[in-house]
């Protein structure tokens, strides 16, 4: 595979972290570096890792895991996208109680974020690519655009401050939608 393909692929699967961690980055009532950290390490991780998965694991558990690998994405972001929608409701003089760049929330994120980066994983093993350099460059991008995704929707929540963890909420809801959709009507053609 050549790498301005992969480099074109690695951006391709950055996009739905880019769009969560905007999601994020409007919630956050303080971005700090740690929280920067967090969610842009795991992102990237999770990007470099399923890949690598995806292509040991070859026919196997695709068979098992294309059935339903975005119904598991669709719910993970669902979940995580009302859960910041019902805290924006629940106490309106203070700021969110909840931190996605911390525990289940963030594995959950990232794990939602990166089922794509599995599959290609397993359409790399049938071609024979070098997986390693494909991993790395795409856990690199994906924490580079986590990062880029953050500043740009910590930028956007101080400009309209307004209930920003409900758009947060239902941008990551409309991922959810959007990766179920495609897929769905990727099965019935």
């Amino acid at each position: 595979m050549h790498l301005l393909t992969i480099i074109a692929l690695a951006f391709g699967l950055a996009m739905d972290a880019f769009a969560v961690a905007i999601g994020v980055g409007l919630t956050l009532p303080r971005l700090s570096f740690r929280a920067i950290f967090r969610l842009s390490f795991h992102f990237g991780f999770f990007q470099f890792l399923m890949p690598i998965l995806g292509y040991l694991a070859g026919l196997t558990v695709q068979k098992w895991l294309a059935p339903f690998d975005h119904w598991l994405a669709f719910i993970l972001l669902f979940l995580i996208g009302s859960k910041m929608i019902y805290e924006s409701f629940r106490n309106d003089s203070s700021p969110a109680k909840t931190d996605p760049t911390r525990g289940l929330s963030l594995i959950l994120l990232s794990v939602a974020t990166s089922i794509d980066a599995l599959a290609v994983g397993l359409s790399m093993a049938f071609i024979s690519a070098k997986i390693w350099l494909a991993a790395v460059i795409i856990g690199i991008v994906a924490a580079a655009m986590t990062i880029l995704g953050m500043f740009l929707g910590h930028r956007l929540g101080k400009l309209f401050s307004r209930k920003m963890e409900i758009v947060g909420g239902l941008i990551l809801i409309a991922i959810g939608i959007k990766i179920l959709i495609e897929h769905l009507s990727a099965q019935s053609t």
